[in-house]
C-alpha cells in the first residue's frame, strides 16, 4: 500500500467570485449535465485530485460569517478595488475560459441578498448526497456569476440543481430541510472552522500535513499549493486530463 492520500478542505460560498475560478478551468472535459453548451472544465482541484495523492472535502461555507467574524469588507466597499475586482474577474476570466461576469445590480444582488439559502442547500446536499455537491454548486455559479441570474429564492435552487442532474422529488426534500437545526448547526459549524483556521474571505484551501493545517486563501495559490505537498503543478489542465479532453 502506499502513502495515505492528504486531506485538502476546500472552503467556498457561491457568492464568492474568485472561489468559482478557484473551482474551474478551461473547457472541454465538458463535465455534468447542463454544461456541455457552456464549454465549462472540471474544478483545478477536482482535476488533481485524482494526479496528487489528495482527498479533496468541498466545505460549503458563508462568506457573510467570515466578513463578520473577520472585521473584514468586501473589496468592492471601496471604489478602487471595486474598479480593480471588475477588471481583475473579466481579465482571470478569459485567461480561464470562465464565463463570469458581473451582475448588473451588484451591490443589490451581493450585500443585499446575499448566499444564505443557497449555502445551506448546498450544507443539506453535503449531508445527504455528497457526490452530486460539486455539479450544483457549479450550477448555482453559473446562474449568480455568469447569466446574472437569482439564487436565494427556492425555485431558483430548484432549477440549478435540476440542471446539474437532480430529480424534482430530490431537491425538494432538501429545499424542506434547509431551515432545520441540523443544517443551520453545520454550516455555522463549519463557518466557524474556516475562521479557526485564519480565515478572513474565501476561498481558502486548507491542507493538513504531518500533522500541521496549512491556510492558504485566494484562487491563485496552487503552485504554492503543490509545492506544500511535494507534488508538481502541471497547470490548470495537467496532461493526464488533457489527453482525456
Amino acid at each position: 500500500m502506499g502513502p495515505l492520500p492528504r486531506t485538502l478542505d476546500f472552503f467556498y460560498d457561491v457568492l464568492s467570485p474568485y472561489s468559482w475560478l478557484a473551482f474551474e478551468v478551461t473547457p472541454g472535459s465538458r463535465f455534468g449535465r447542463g454544461l456541455e453548451d457552456e464549454g465549462i472544465g472540471k474544478a483545478v482541484l477536482c482535476r488533481y485530485k485524482n494526479i496528487w495523492n489528495v482527498s479533496l472535502q468541498l466545505r460549503p461555507t458563508l462568506i457573510a460569517g467570515i466578513m463578520k467574524d473577520s472585521g473584514n469588507q468586501p473589496p468592492a466597499m471601496l471604489p478602487r478595488k471595486a474598479t480593480y475586482l471588475k477588471n481583475d474577474i473579466r481579465l482571470l476570466g478569459q485567461h480561464l475560459q470562465v464565463p463570469i461576469h458581473f451582475p448588473k445590480d451588484f451591490f443589490s444582488v451581493i450585500l443585499g441578498k446575499g448566499s444564505l439559502t443557497a449555502m445551506r442547500f448546498l450544507t443539506a446536499l453535503k449531508m445527504e448526497q455528497p457526490e452530486m455537491l460539486e455539479k450544483v454548486s457549479r450550477e448555482l455559479w453559473m446562474r449568480v456569476w455568469s447569466r446574472d441570474e437569482d439564487i436565494t429564492q427556492p425555485q431558483s435552487i430548484l432549477a440549478a440543481a435540476e440542471k446539474a442532474g437532480m430529480s424534482t422529488g430530490q431537491v425538494q426534500g432538501l429545499l424542506e430541510r434547509i431551515s432545520t437545526p441540523q443544517v443551520k448547526d453545520q454550516l455555522r459549524e463549519t463557518t466557524e472552522a474556516a475562521c479557526k483556521y485564519g480565515a478572513f474571505g474565501l476561498p481558502v484551501t486548507v491542507a493538513h500535513l504531518d500533522d500541521q493545517a496549512h491556510m492558504l486563501f485566494g484562487s491563485d495559490r496552487m503552485e504554492l499549493l503543490a509545492h506544500l505537498l511535494g507534488e508538481k503543478w502541471m497547470g490548470p489542465v495537467p496532461p493526464a486530463v488533457n489527453a482525456r479532453l
